[in-house]
């Protein structure tokens, strides 16, 4: 059943292979906990009591509350497949409740951060170097994914048309408009590109190593966290957060809120609505210092 279900998620929910791996592991994990605990019960027999001792044992075993909400998600999708299937008579986790978290908003670059990242800090005068530059300006302006970015071939980006087209979770496609300073550097990168390489094929991909091959998520985090350490006052300094910042910039500028979230590729408002916390932090600054009652 756990291979039907990994099947079922890969070929049918179109899942991304980090996303199915997640699920695996999680399986995994509670699999093993019924060996040792509970060896006479196996995964497709659980009963609510064996759940609720495996997510007592993960709280127990200092697993913060977002990756165990994670694993109950996991659960909960596990047996209502199982369920559907007519593998069990009744669903195991109705009664698991998710742990109260502490929401965080969005970190994000100021303003004076981005411009100095991309207009104030020197890139080696070399093919990685403007590599370096393009790959920070593309998340910056188009608010992609780690994942799409590295997924981009150069038959998606249309300079003419002055766009790119990109393939989101779940396989889901979207148009993100090229702003008119990333046109330049794409053009510039394409012209070192085809220099460095000879020519370009339509179906090469857009952020390589100097083999030509595409760059590798590890490689990237070391690229953004470099630059990032210069400019940002951030505790955290990865590609998601040049994406948490091209939204806030955008709500800040009194972008409307369903087109950020089209422009993310989310598939509902809520994972969007936490951008506007930013905006309203925002006001509440302006309010405090501006204001002479405040």
């Amino acid at each position: 059943m756990v291979d039907s279900f990994l099947n079922h998620l890969t070929y049918e929910k179109r899942y991304s292979t980090h996303t199915c791996t997640a699920y695996a592991t999680d399986l995994k994990q509670l699999s093993l906990f019924l060996e040792e605990h509970y060896p006479e019960v196996s995964i497709t027999h659980c009963s609510h009591r064996e759940l609720r001792a495996f997510i007592i044992h993960l709280v127990d075993s200092g697993i913060q509350a977002r990756s165990v909400n994670r694993k109950i998600a996991t659960l909960k999708s596990f047996y209502h497949f199982c369920l559907r299937e007519n593998h069990i008579s009744s669903d195991p986790t109705l009664k698991l409740q998710s742990l109260k978290t502490a929401r965080k908003l969005p970190e994000f670059i100021s303003d004076a951060g981005i411009e100095s990242l991309l207009h104030e800090l020197p890139y080696p005068d070399t093919f990685e170097g403007k590599r370096d530059y393009v790959l920070l300006a593309t998340l910056y302006y188009t608010g992609i994914r780690l994942s799409e970015l590295l997924g981009l071939r150069w038959e998606a980006i249309s300079i003419p048309e002055q766009q790119l087209k990109v393939f989101g979770k779940r396989k889901k496609e979207r148009i993100i408009p090229i702003p008119k300073p990333l046109l330049g550097n794409l053009i510039s990168y394409k012209k070192d590109y085809e220099k460095t390489f000879s020519n370009i094929n339509k179906s090469d991909y857009f952020i390589v190593k100097n083999t030509r091959e595409p760059l590798y998520p590890m490689k990237v985090y070391r690229i953004v966290r470099h630059y990032l350490d210069h400019v940002a006052q951030t505790t955290k300094r990865s590609p998601h957060v040049l994406r948490h910042t091209f939204a806030t910039h955008l709500l800040n500028k009194g972008a409307d809120l369903n087109a950020v979230k089209e422009l993310l590729g989310h598939s509902g408002l809520a994972a969007t609505q936490v951008y506007t916390h930013n905006a309203i932090e925002k006001l509440k600054a302006v309010f405090d210092q501006a204001h002479p009652k405040a």
